[in-house]
């Protein structure tokens, strides 16, 4: 999580693209994104909680609290429990504004192989 913030701090946009799970990235507005981190004059993250079961972990949750402005200066923060998902050694953000149109027995779309109830369900 703290990469993914600082990639919307530095204006990263294919980093955020390419840590986002391999079947949501095309539903992605990238200029949004882009315009989102440009304009927001970024405050801080707080990282709540971090929960990977164990190092060995496929899934992971991070709860974090994320502050900017916006250019008229009002200030805002999201709060949020992020799903992860680990694929060969990289991990990838699972983005809840483009829930995964599978069914529980389905493969998962990561292309792990498992059910999707195995796997990145969240």
């Amino acid at each position: 999580m703290r990469s993914r913030y600082s990639a919307y701090v530095l204006g990263l946009i294919d980093y955020l693209v390419t840590t986002t799970l391999p079947a949501q990235q095309p539903l992605l507005d990238r200029q949004a994104m882009a315009q989102w981190s440009h304009d927001s004059r970024w405050l801080g993250l707080n990282v709540e909680r971090e929960d990977p079961a164990s190092a060995s972990a496929s899934r992971a949750q991070v709860i974090f609290s994320a502050h900017w402005a916006d250019p008229d200066g009002s200030q805002h923060s999201h709060r949020e429990c992020s799903d992860f998902c680990k694929l060969g050694e990289r991990w990838y953000f699972i983005d809840p504004n483009h829930p995964l149109d599978v069914g529980r027995n389905d493969p998962c779309p990561c292309g792990s192989g498992k059910k999707f109830k195995q796997c990145c369900r969240c």
